[in-house]
C-alpha cells in the first residue's frame, strides 16, 4: 500500500508505522522496572567503564614490558663470550633499526652494521666451518694411514675375483722370539683397472697338537708384539689396481706357548747324549707355502733335551675382498698364539 505525504502524521511517521508505535506501548506500558533499577544502571555504567580502562593500561604495560625485556636479553646474551650465537645478534640489530653493538663472530667489536652486512659475516662463518670441516677429513685420512701417493679410485669397480691371481703366499725364518712373518700377494692379472679397498679374511686352521681356544687373529697395530710388521700408516684404505700391479697381506705369527711335550727318553743309544736337531738346511729369505721353523731347528715351538715335542701346526688362510681368490700356509710346530695381519699394503710400501 502506497501513502502520499498527506499520509504522514506531524512526528513524520506515516499511518502503517504510528499503528505498529502504538501496539509496540500497548505491548510494554504495563511492563514496570524494578525498584532500585536506576541506581544500579548509574553505579554499573561507570565500572564498567573503570574495568575497560584498567584492561587497557594493563595491555599496554604488558607491551611496553616485552618490547624492553625482549632486547634486554638479546644483549646479555651477545656479552656472554665469543660463542655467542651471530644470528641472534642479527635478529636484534634489524629490530633496533639496523645498527646495534655486539661480537662478532672472530671476537671483535661491532658497532654498526646492516642486514648485508650481517649476511656477508654469516656466510664468511659458513665458509670457516666448511674450510674446518675439510681440515677434519684430511686429518682423519692421515690418521687411517691413507698413502698419499695412492692413486684416485673414483668410479673403478671393485675387484673382481676372477681378476685376481690365486695369490703367493711366504714366510721368512723365525726369529730370536720363534716369530714367523709372512706375506700374501695378489695381482690383477686381468686387462682392466679395478680397486681393492680391504685385505679380506683371516682364518687360522689347527692340526696335530695345535689348541684352537689359544689361537686368536688381531688386526696389526702400532706398539704390538709383531714390531716387524710395517706401520699401520703405511696401509692404504683403497688401492687403484692396474693390470699386473700387486698388493700385500702382510702376517705375523707370535707363539705364546710351547707344543707339549710327548714325554718319555730320546737318547742315543749307550752315549745318553739326546738325540741332535734336525741338521739345518740353507737358510732362505722366503720359502713358499709353510714356515721354515721346522727345517732350520729354529721354530716357534722349541724342542726340549728331556724329552719331545708334539707335532702341531697352523694353516692361516687369507681370503681376498672379494670372497676369492683363497691362499694359504703353513706354520709349522706352531700350538698356540696370535696372528697379526695388516691392512691392505701396495707391493712398493710393503717392500720397502
Amino acid at each position: 500500500m502506497n501513502h502520499g505525504p498527506d499520509d504522514q502524521s506531524s512526528t513524520g511517521l506515516d499511518s502503517d508505522e504510528l499503528a505498529l508505535r502504538r501496539l509496540l506501548h500497548q505491548a510494554v506500558q504495563e511492563i514496570e522496572p524494578r525498584d532500585g533499577t536506576l541506581d544500579h544502571l548509574r553505579k554499573a555504567v561507570p565500572a564498567r567503564r573503570t574495568r575497560k580502562r584498567q584492561a587497557v593500561v594493563g595491555m599496554a604495560a604488558a607491551a611496553l614490558f616485552i618490547g624492553t625485556a625482549v632486547p634486554a636479553l638479546v644483549h646479555v646474551s651477545n656479552s656472554t663470550g665469543t660463542n655467542a650465537n651471530p644470528s641472534v645478534a642479527g635478529h636484534y640489530s634489524q629490530a633496533q633499526g639496523g645498527s646495534g653493538e655486539g661480537k662478532a663472530p672472530d671476537g671483535s667489536e661491532s658497532s654498526s652494521g646492516t642486514s648485508s652486512g650481517k649476511t656477508e659475516d654469516k656466510g664468511k662463518g659458513e665458509q670457516k666451518e666448511e674450510d674446518k670441516g675439510k681440515g677434519s677429513e684430511s686429518d682423519k685420512g692421515s690418521s687411517a694411514g691413507t698413502n698419499p701417493s695412492t692413486p684416485s679410485v673414483t668410479g673403478v669397480p671393485v675387484c673382481a675375483a676372477a681378476q685376481l691371481s690365486p695369490g703367493e703366499s711366504t714366510t721368512d725364518v723365525p726369529d730370536s722370539a720363534g716369530t714367523v712373518y709372512g706375506t700374501f700377494r695378489y695381482t690383477n692379472t686381468s686387462a682392466s683397472d679395478c680397486t681393492v679397498s680391504g685385505p679380506g679374511t683371516i682364518m687360522p686352521t689347527p692340526a696335530g697338537a695345535a689348541d684352537a681356544t689359544k689361537i686368536s687373529t688381531v688386526r696389526h697395530t702400532s706398539g704390538d708384539a709383531a714390531a716387524g710388521l710395517p706401520d699401520p700408516s703405511l696401509e692404504v684404505t683403497s688401492l687403484l689396481l692396474k693390470p699386473g700391479s700387486s698388493y700385500d697381506v702382510k702376517f705375523a705369527w707370535v707363539p705364546s706357548e710351547t707344543c707339549p711335550k710327548t714325554g718319555g727318553d730320546t737318547t742315543g743309544g749307550d752315549t745318553g747324549n739326546p738325540t741332535p736337531d734336525p741338521t739345518p738346511t740353507a737358510n732362505p729369505d722366503t720359502t713358499t707355502g709353510t714356515s721354515t721353523g721346522g727345517d732350520t731347528g729354529t721354530s716357534t715351538q722349541l724342542m726340549t733335551a728331556d724329552g719331545g715335542t708334539a707335532d702341531g701346526s697352523v694353516t692361516i688362510t687369507n681370503t681376498a675382498e672379494s670372497g676369492a681368490p683363497t691362499t694359504s700356509l703353513t706354520v709349522s710346530n706352531a700350538c698356540a698364539g696370535t696372528i697379526y695381519w695388516t691392512g691392505v699394503l701396495p707391493t712398493s710400501t710393503s717392500a720397502a
